[in-house]
């Protein structure tokens, strides 16, 4: 088995490649890997496919945090010999916070001895997601959060908080159709979600029981929320209360939902920015071999 180590110098607050190639070379002696370095956005999912293609048995790990993680996902989804893993080291790390122990993916020597699940992924137009997508407010927020995660202070939720209040201010809700479950509609919404995983946004909880095994999405619809409703909402959403504001917030399962939007418009796919006037979402074809250390739960 080969072990291929995809590092996103990019990732996080600052640039971790030294201590990630020190931990990777410390832990990995006697065994046949090699460490790359992302050059541009976008390569992470060149690197993974690549070695993907070669047909050997490969664990890939993306070194780096969400956004890393789904650029590798993406491009060794649907290879057999392929399974992907994420040594954690972003800024928020969201993904793996759907296990029972989330620092275990901190410890390189946990992850060399691990367990495998198959989860699902969501094809958005001609991308891949792992996690979380979405198209609105919550789009805006997610996908600039980039833009405060290196400020001082601002990593994590303390990032998503601030572009929150920034976004709040430009503007909360618009015109979208939306065509899921057989039905067409067409009116005002503040964001519309699509959960394959549980967690985003530096600890944002949406669906707590959305499952990435089961073939489907757990797509939230927000309608039109005013200014003054919002502090009473966000810590219900934050929470996966959804429950609690049948008025505001309609709740699907389902494996395809399609939005579209007067203008081209932020989607957000696990905190990388696209910009489309349709967005369709759906369960993709291609599967994930994903790996974990020893001992973790991830069911609900």
């Amino acid at each position: 088995m080969k072990h291929l180590f995809i590092i996103n110098p990019a990732a996080g607050s600052r640039d971790r490649t030294k201590k990630y190639t020190e931990a990777i070379e410390a832990a990995c002696q006697g065994l046949d890997y090699e460490i790359r370095v992302s050059e541009a956005p976008g390569h992470c999912t060149t690197l993974a496919r690549e070695a993907a293609e070669t047909g050997e048995d490969y664990r890939i790990y993306a070194c780096g945090g969400d956004g890393t993680l789904n650029e590798v996902a993406a491009g060794a989804a649907g290879f057999h010999n392929a399974a992907v893993t994420v040594f954690s080291g972003g800024s928020g790390n969201d993904f793996v916070k759907l296990f029972s122990e989330p620092e275990a993916f901190f410890d390189l020597t946990r992850l060399l001895d691990a367990e495998e699940a198959t989860f699902d992924m969501i094809r958005c137009n001609g991308d891949l997601s792992l996690n979380i997508c979405s198209v609105g407010l919550d789009a805006r927020i997610g996908t600039d959060v980039a833009h405060y995660k290196r400020l001082p202070l601002l990593h994590g939720f303390a990032a998503y908080a601030a572009s929150t209040v920034i976004n709040l201010m430009k503007s909360i809700s618009e015109h979208y159709v939306v065509e899921i479950d057989g039905q067409v509609l067409d009116g005002e919404f503040t964001f519309i979600c699509a959960c394959n995983g549980r967690f985003y946004g530096g600890g944002f909880n949406p669906v707590p029981e959305a499952d990435p095994t089961d073939g489907l999405m757990d797509v939230l619809l927000v309608k039109k929320v005013r200014l003054w409703q919002v502090p009473g909402i966000i810590g219900k959403y934050k929470n996966g209360r959804y429950k609690e504001l049948p008025e505001l917030v309609t709740h699907y399962r389902t494996d395809k939902v399609t939005v579209r939007c007067d203008k081209p418009s932020p989607i957000n796919l696990d905190g990388e920015l696209r910009t489309a006037q349709v967005a369709e979402f759906s369960i993709a074809p291609e599967k994930l071999r994903f790996f974990f250390p020893k001992g973790l739960t991830w069911q609900v």
